[in-house]
């Protein structure tokens, strides 16, 4: 089928022909109808599943319906809010938003913090039919009564589990309640925890359910390895990695801000042009290390699990787990940046021994043993013991079980060193089948 088959505007169908894509996504298919019907809805779908097209796209065009008539007189209200986790996600839609929309008379706009304020108040006062924000800024424009959300007619929540992961719920419960209790709601997660379900059991009412794939799966073309290595020798293994096989648009991931720091200084130093985006980065920084890696300019791009939400790179080749997240969906959502669209991806992970445990919690959640490749020249060292992971989101220590449900008083132990064939390394076999693979669909 094509886009004009779900009956969008001349101009809209346009725009989106101008982009190159003739044909809706898995995910399209079932979010545009439910969301021009004008009723709520709750959709599961992993990064680059082209999800932000399957809301805009029937936003834009039931904003833009003529016979639907807005006030006669005073500014246009603000009539769409989407509300998305981070700056760089919020970027990437209200682009999409524009690009989509160029043929329409309708005007969007971005409110971020990390930026100053000044100007977004000075583009209040002009017509803003679709408010792309973050939850923290736009309760700062509430604050200072710069802005009404008391006509919006759709809410969209982008990237629901990331935002409650990052603890904007008060926040959100607070937009909430500023908003007209008629209106669309539209919930999109990448996966369905009990607060997302609490969440959305509290916003929607009867809302159209769509899931594209099983949850927390995996794109079926990337290609997964974890290389065992010393926790001390990971630094100089990436960078060993990168220039054997001469990979030249690289995304890394570590736990920390300090860590992503230290990281990027060693590469560069080393020869390897490299950059760091993380929260306490500016905000023109983290756009032009951005803008950078987009094109290709900057070799590695080393990022932390917050600052590379809204990373939408078509067909980037290689994400590496610098160190592995302390919450194993976080692996879905890590390598969600590659493989996109049905294109092949390599997902690497550099793992020491005190990781062991935080590996098995996420192969235990994609269902799939990860294959293991030690590296000439970097063996473990069987001396080596086990430690405690001291950061990283959640403050769980190393070893321990990689769940958000995890009882607060359940202790942890260090993980047992099976007799190994590389020392600290060495799992059961297993006779698990493979995943059954997919067909993936294109990304917008």
């Amino acid at each position: 089928m094509s886009f004009s088959a779900f009956g969008l505007s001349d101009e809209i169908i346009r725009a989106v022909t101008e982009r190159g894509y003739t044909v809706p996504t898995p995910i399209q298919k079932q979010a545009i109808p439910a969301v021009l019907a004008g009723g709520d809805l709750l959709a599961g779908a992993q990064t680059g599943t082209g999800k932000t097209a399957g809301f805009t796209l029937p936003i834009l065009h039931r904003l833009s319906d003529r016979s639907i008539k807005g006030p006669s007189s005073g500014r246009p209200p603000i009539r769409a809010l989407i509300l998305v986790p981070t700056r760089e996600l919020a970027a990437q839609v209200e682009e999409s938003v524009r690009d989509y929309g160029k043929y329409l008379k309708l005007s969007s706009m971005i409110m971020i913090g990390g930026v100053n304020i000044n100007p977004q108040i000075a583009r209040l006062k002009s017509r803003v039919d679709i408010l792309v924000a973050t939850p923290g800024r736009l309760l700062d424009h509430v604050q200072q009564n710069t802005l009404s959300l008391s006509q919006i007619e759709i809410l969209v929540l982008d990237e629901a589990d990331r935002m409650l992961d990052m603890g904007f719920i008060r926040d959100i419960k607070k937009i909430l309640a500023l908003l007209p209790k008629q209106r669309q709601n539209l919930l999109f997660s990448a996966t369905f925890s009990n607060e997302i379900q609490t969440l959305a059991d509290s916003l929607l009412n009867k809302p159209v359910l769509i899931e594209v794939a099983r949850r927390n799966a995996i794109a079926d073309k990337v290609t997964h390895v974890v290389h065992p290595v010393d926790r001390e020798r990971k630094k100089e293994l990436l960078a060993h990695l990168i220039k054997q096989h001469r990979w030249s648009q690289v995304l890394v991931f570590t736990r920390t801000k300090h860590g992503a720091n230290k990281l990027a200084e060693f590469l560069t130093a080393n020869g390897i042009q490299s950059l760091a985006i993380h929260g306490n980065k500016s905000q023109s920084a983290r756009t032009l290390a951005l803008a950078k890696f987009k094109t290709g300019s900057l070799q590695v791009l080393v990022a932390t699990d917050i600052a590379a939400r809204g990373i939408d790179i078509s067909e980037l080749p290689h994400v590496v787990n610098y160190e592995l997240p302390n919450v194993a969906e976080d692996y879905v959502h890590r390598i969600g940046r590659t493989g996109r669209a049905g294109a092949e991806g390599d997902a690497v992970s550099l793992v020491c021994i005190d990781e062991l445990k935080l590996l098995t919690g996420i192969e235990k959640l994609v269902k799939r043993e990860i294959p293991s490749q030690v590296i000439a020249g970097f063996e473990p060292d069987p001396r080596i013991k086990a430690e405690p992971i001291k950061n990283g989101r959640g403050g769980e220590p190393r070893g321990a079980i990689p769940s958000r449900n995890k009882p607060k008083n359940q202790t942890t132990k260090k993980p047992a060193v099976k007799k190994p064939v590389v020392a600290g390394f060495a799992r059961p076999t297993t006779n698990r089948a493979p995943a059954p693979r997919r067909a993936g669909g294109r990304g917008h």
